[in-house]
Order: C-alpha cells, then structure tokens, then sequence
C-alpha cells in the first residue's frame, strides 16, 4: 500500500478519469478510487476537499487532453488553414468517442460547481482561436471558434 504522502494530485486524477470511462460518473466513489489505489478514502482528502473538487480536475484535464488532442493534429496537418479546421474537426470527433464518459461530465454538465475556472479554459482556447483567425480575421475568430464549436457540439 503506498504511503499517502507519495499519492499525487496527478495520480488520483488520471484515475479518475479511467474509473469514469470505465463505469460512469454515477458510479465513482471516493471509497472505491482510494481502494484502487491503494489508499484509504481520508487520504484523498489531502488532495481534494470534495468529490466535486475532483470532478473539477477530471473536467479541467479533460479539457487539457482535448486541447492537446487538437494542437496535435493542427501540427500534423498541412499549412493550409481550411485543412486545420478540418483537422481540428475530426481531432475533436475521435477525442469523444475515444473518452465519451469524462467528454459528458465536461460538456454535458451543467453544474457550475463542476466547472473549471474560466481563465483557464480561455487560455487553453487561444491557441485554436489563432488558426480560426487564419480564415476568419482576427476580429470574427472568436465568432468563428464559437461557430465551429457549436457544430461540434450538434448545434
């Protein structure tokens, strides 16, 4: 059993995320992701003062990969502005059905206290705005992010 000062904020994450893919947000609990890892459910206190402040990180590590996911494919694809869109595009379809349980706590929660902090979603979004400038202007790429994300999300 790992002693409890060795478990990580990062750890219990990552964790997280795999029992919610695995089984669903319903049916995570404290008691049985500390018994994964090999810790007493107190110890996960230290980390996160609720289960909805670890909900929170799942979400903003959810958002982290996601945004990753999609910096990716905009480097893999040609330097045509129109392609990056489009690779933005699918990197976002395959990034949901590849984690369609931590996607839905993400976006389909409309919890506030679930929610990460603003600012750091912004930042995370600026980069994707820069390549929707390319073809929009940089006045309308924050129109044309929110456009792109609306289709994504089945507007």
């Amino acid at each position: 059993m790992p002693y409890p000062a060795q478990m990580d904020a990062q750890r219990i994450v990552e964790n997280a995320r795999q029992m919610i893919e695995a089984e669903g947000v319903d049916n995570l609990s404290l008691n049985k992701l500390a018994a994964a890892l090999g810790v007493k459910a107190p110890s996960l206190y230290r980390h996160f003062a609720s289960k909805n402040d670890l909900l929170r990180a799942v979400n903003l590590q959810t958002g982290q990969h996601l945004v990753e996911a999609i910096l990716a494919a905009i480097e893999a694809a040609p330097d045509d502005p129109q392609q990056r869109v489009l690779a933005m595009s699918q990197a976002y379809r395959a990034f949901v059905h590849a984690h369609p349980m931590t996607y839905t706590l993400m976006f389909g929660n409309s919890s506030p206290e679930l929610r990460p902090d603003p600012a750091l979603l912004e930042q995370m979004a600026i980069p994707l705005q820069n390549v929707m400038a390319a073809i929009s202007g940089e006045a309308d790429s924050l129109a044309a992010l929110r456009g792109m994300m609306a289709l994504a999300h089945g507007f």
